[in-house]
């Protein structure tokens, strides 16, 4: 047994430092794994070092004061072990769960910034065409009947589509916000896809795009609001229209699976590519030339918010919205769970 202070170091070095060493090979080899083997590891290696240190500077004597302490060792281990498990799981929860909120706040701020720069750019054009329309009034420019009467129509057109991209704002703050409160009622899904066909059929007739309905001859009941959710199915269906090309084809289809509804919105457009799957249904994102609005008489041109206003009336529904591309066309799905009533 060591008696000078030096080699007492010496003795307690050189007994503790491997198992610091195994320890941290066994923390390395299980990075990626267990979570409770490597808290359990972390508490044991002071444990264990200070007993093989104790043990070597006893001169590998197992005395009896050896034995009450290599007890009180294990005591502490018993007790500190299962502690640091448990506390390290609360941590690791408490720290993804942060990592979380941090990654949530900064996609609503990208998200913010993009809806900022939508609005900076989207509601200037259609200002900037009612400036100059009335400049041109005003200034005696346009005085014949004709001419007025059009410069007027095309005024309440921009002022229409104004009014459109106002009410969506509202209703994507509102989503945002958490705001939104529903009055939910039992529905049957078939009678409110008969209404959306009837709303947009001659929208759809300007187009020249056939507009069509699948159904059951049963009953499909859904607690839902029937003013959201046919806002939803409106939603998809302009979306459908404005990008199908003229002799194109926009159904709509419902039913039942799984103890879940289903509506489908299926286009013979150009499709979605695969880069724009994953932020389709985000604020103000039209995506690539490809899926850019067909010019078409009469068919309004969107706020870039109608899919994503969508999304959040159908989550607030406690629903699922999908997209995928078919072998022509894409298909936007809209689940819900079957009213209990």
């Amino acid at each position: 047994m060591p008696e000078d202070t030096v080699a007492l170091i010496a003795f307690s070095l050189a007994c503790s430092v491997p198992v610091v060493l195994i320890g941290a090979l066994i923390l390395r080899a299980n990075s990626n794994r267990s979570l409770t083997v490597s808290m359990a590891v972390l508490v044991l290696i002071p444990t264990l070092a200070t007993l093989a240190g104790i043990i070597g500077v006893s001169g590998l004597m197992f005395t009896h004061e050896l034995q009450r302490t290599a007890v009180v060792l294990a005591v502490v281990a018993a007790v500190t072990v299962p502690a640091a498990i448990l506390l390290g799981r609360e941590q690791a929860r408490k720290t993804v769960w942060e990592k979380q909120i941090r990654d949530q706040e900064r996609a609503a701020e990208k998200s913010r910034r993009e809806l900022v720069a939508w609005v900076s750019h989207d509601l200037r054009t259609p200002l900037a065409g009612i400036r100059a329309m009335a400049e041109a009034l005003a200034d005696g420019v346009v005085s014949g009947r004709d001419d007025v009467a059009g410069y007027a129509a095309q005024i309440g057109c921009e002022t229409d589509r104004l009014s459109r991209m106002v009410d969506d704002l509202f209703e994507m703050s509102k989503i945002n916000a958490g705001a939104l409160r529903l009055e939910l009622e039992p529905v049957d899904l078939r009678e409110l896809i008969d209404e959306v066909l009837a709303a947009n059929r001659t929208t759809a007739e300007r187009a020249r795009i056939t507009l069509r309905a699948e159904q059951p001859e049963h009953r499909i009941m859904v607690t839902a609001s029937d003013q959201a959710l046919g806002r939803v199915l409106t939603n998809l269906v302009s979306n459908a229209i404005a990008h199908t090309p003229p002799g194109g084809e926009v159904s709509l289809s419902a039913g039942t699976t799984d103890g879940q509804a289903w509506a489908r919105v299926d286009d013979t457009g150009p499709g979605i590519s695969e880069a724009d799957l994953p932020r389709i249904f985000d604020v103000a994102y039209r995506g690539t030339a490809a899926r850019s609005p067909v010019a078409a008489d009469g068919v309004p041109a969107g706020s870039g918010m109608g899919l994503a206003i969508a999304a959040g009336l159908v989550q607030a529904h406690h629903g699922d919205i999908t997209v995928v591309n078919r072998d022509k066309g894409s298909r936007f799905e809209v689940r819900l769970p079957l009213s209990k009533n």
